[in-house]
């Protein structure tokens, strides 16, 4: 990997990471956390084995206009209306919102899909994991060469190429 795009994808990794994520049940917003465990949306999704949070916004975290993202984010949720699978908005930010975009999160979308749905919309990183893990961070993008890891962040990341 060239070092440019090693820097770039370990910066947003470390974005990622501490990030805030949050889910809608009825009216209110509940948060995620990568590396804890999600007991929410298991307790309210009782049948659902699996679950993830993707965005269709700012493909690899570049920003664009809005009205593309509103285009992409309604092709995202029509894609996952044909999926049949359950979803329900979420949304992914800053700690400082300085950056905030509308997601999804979803119930038992098979891996190769949710891969394929990633890439079909340019996304680097989605928020996933089985029911009674701790919540991961799956990047799509081979591992860059060189990460500092002082914090054990890692051991939550999943690198996918």
């Amino acid at each position: 990997m060239h070092e440019r795009e090693n820097d770039r994808i370990v910066r947003l990794l470390f974005a990622y990471l501490a990030a805030d994520y949050r889910w809608q049940h009825d009216a209110d917003w509940h948060d995620l956390r990568i590396g804890l465990p999600a007991p929410g949306p298991e307790l309210v999704h009782q049948d659902a084995g699996e679950f993830a949070l993707l965005s269709a916004w700012d493909p690899q975290s570049v920003p664009r206009p809005e009205p593309a993202n509103r285009r992409a984010d309604q092709a995202m949720h029509d894609a996952l209306l044909a999926s049949g699978k359950i979803f329900v908005p979420a949304f992914s930010s800053a700690p400082d919102r300085s950056w905030r975009e509308p997601s999804w999160m979803v119930m038992d979308l098979p891996q190769p899909d949710l891969d394929a749905l990633g890439r079909r919309f340019g996304q680097l990183g989605m928020v996933t994991w089985p029911r009674g893990q701790p919540v991961r961070l799956r990047m799509l993008s081979a591992r860059p060469d060189r990460i500092d890891d002082p914090f054990g962040q890692l051991d939550f990341v999943d690198w996918v190429e």
